[in-house]
């Protein structure tokens, strides 16, 4: 919905200098954008882009020793605060202009209460209410974001609520002190599809309730496409492309545009032969896990059946998909097939024998045939060993020559299309794709049979994702590797795998082949699923 009234925010010739003689001078050049009361202007692009940039520059948290606000304009509701002290820029954020950042988990407090969270921005912006009055302002906000049984969430802390209900309280926090324009930073990214679908929709709600400016910056053309009036592409610090949300994605001109939204997966399935099915490398059988955890809601402690008699059979050289919400088990399953964790009950048989029962002593001789990838590579490295050392250490472990693990180092890098400079650098040199590329290479190099893949795309730009699909399966090809995905993404699992599971709370709903599943679902909940993937009404 675009407005004709004065722009909340305007920013003009908007110039973010980049610190010394790297492959460019700005980190944002030249940004010109309006935001107007009740709009959504989305900003779009891969990493590097300059979109958070931008962002961080409107809210005055550029990081100073790196980053040069050099010249331009940001003007706030008519407010110049392009060169704003920090104790306005203080002062603004949160009471004329909020944030809502990518992961809640790492924005709140794990230590304090979220009601309480929310009840220190009236203290801090100076708001004098008494107790009752900032209880009733707290339990308004958190009914405003729709999350259930306020009065008791309110004391519960971040790790005990979900994704999807931790967001909810971010948003709860940027509306706290109704600012005229809230910048959401990949508020979706990490939410399964119903979760993300809730968020949105709660968005596009509460802008209208209370007039904010939304500037939205996202990856994602699928959240394009559900909520957002105008877009701007932006690619190396520049804007290269602008329009209305059905003219980019209808029509987009600039050819960077149209290579995003090309990579873009749109429920292809996988056009291969089904492996053949005489060959069953593993078998879960009649699986279950068990967790005793004490809820927010009630003072005794529960049990949660994270899988709950989950059967399934892994072929040769197939990829099987594993969707479902946070909270279906899917990562419990990955977790469990790759002796992560221990089942209650059940067994998961490879090669003749029940690897669910192994000791962990009796796994670590075993655990070269199964490897397991994970959605934050970052975090999955040593930040202080370089990529030699951690690409060579499973294999040394086991006891083979230094010799055949350097030659095996080069072979791998050149098969996740890295060179062997690679090998001296350090986690932090690299982008977010070229981490997940080191992380595959590692995998491969303790030879598997098996790859369970976590979430491993679904932190990645539209483009990067689209290339570790491409090496995903031409390694699965190549080496005849079986895959487990797990996944929230069901357009991604669509175009990667072979055969599909859905699970929803720690049950199998149903398995078929990507294409049945979706184009003839026979579980209820499947069809909820897809009925609640974004950007429907933006694509054809």
């Amino acid at each position: 919905m675009t407005s004709t009234q004065a722009p909340i925010l305007d920013i003009q010739n908007l110039n973010v200098r980049l610190p010394g003689k790297g492959d460019r001078q700005y980190a944002a050049e030249g940004i010109a954008l309006t935001v107007a009361p009740r709009e959504v202007v989305c900003i779009v692009g891969e990493s590097g882009s300059g979109k958070s940039v931008t962002a961080s520059a409107v809210m005055g948290l550029l990081p100073r020793d790196v980053l040069t606000l050099e010249s331009g304009q940001i003007r706030l509701a008519g407010e110049d605060i392009t060169h704003a002290s920090r104790a306005t820029l203080r002062t603004l954020r949160g009471n004329r202009m909020a944030m809502i950042f990518q992961e809640p988990m790492t924005a709140l407090n794990p230590l304090m209460k979220v009601g309480d969270q929310i009840a220190e921005l009236f203290e801090f912006h100076g708001k004098r209410l008494s107790g009752a009055d900032v209880n009733a302002r707290v339990l308004a906000l958190l009914v405003d974001v729709k999350l259930p049984n306020p009065a008791t969430l309110q004391h519960a802390f971040p790790h005990q609520l979900s994704g999807g209900q931790r967001q909810r309280v971010m948003i709860a926090m940027a509306l706290a002190m109704e600012p005229a324009l809230i910048i959401a930073d990949e508020p979706t990214t990490a939410l399964d599809v119903t979760s993300q679908a809730q968020v949105l929709r709660l968005l596009n709600e509460l802008r209208e309730k209370h007039g904010n400016g939304v500037l939205f910056i996202t990856h994602d053309f699928d959240v394009v496409a559900e909520i957002a009036d105008r877009v701007i592409v932006m690619q190396h610090g520049r804007i290269v492309e602008t329009g209305t949300a059905q003219e980019i994605l209808a029509n987009p001109q600039h050819p960077y545009t149209q290579k995003l939204l090309a990579a873009v997966p749109k429920g292809e399935f996988n056009a291969q032969r089904h492996p053949a099915k005489d060959e069953v490398v593993l078998s879960v059988e009649n699986l279950s896990m068990r967790f005793e955890t004490k809820s927010v809601f009630k003072a005794k402690r529960r049990v949660v059946h994270a899988l709950d008699g989950v059967s399934l059979q892994l072929h040769r050289g197939e990829t099987l998909g594993i969707v479902g919400e946070s909270g279906s088990g899917k990562t419990t399953l990955g977790r469990l097939i790759a002796h992560m964790a221990r089942p209650t009950s059940g067994r998961i048989m490879f090669d003749g024998q029940d690897i669910a029962a192994l000791t962990a002593a009796e796994w670590r001789r075993r655990c070269k045939r199964i490897q397991m990838i994970f959605q934050d590579p970052y975090r999955s490295f040593n930040p202080r060993r370089t990529i030699a050392d951690a690409l060579a250490e499973g294999p040394l472990n086991f006891g083979e020559a230094h010799s055949d693990v350097r030659r095996r180092m080069h072979d791998m890098l050149a098969m996740v299309s890295l060179d062997e400079t690679a090998l001296q650098r350090y986690p932090h040199e690299f982008s977010g794709g070229q981490r997940q590329r080191l992380s595959i290479a590692r995998a491969l190099m303790m030879e598997p049979e098996i790859l369970v893949a976590d979430e491993a795309v679904s932190a990645l730009d539209v483009s990067v994702q689209a290339q570790i699909l491409d090496l995903f399966e031409s390694i699965r090809e190549r080496l005849n590797l079986s895959m487990v995905f797990v996944t929230h993404d069901l357009r991604v699992a669509a175009q990667l795998c072979h055969r599909i599971v859905v699970m929803q709370q720690g049950k199998i709903m149903e398995v078929g082949s990507a294409e049945q599943v979706f184009r003839q679902p026979q579980a209820a909940y499947t069809r909820e699923l897809l009925a609640a993937i974004p950007g429907k009404k933006g694509f054809a």
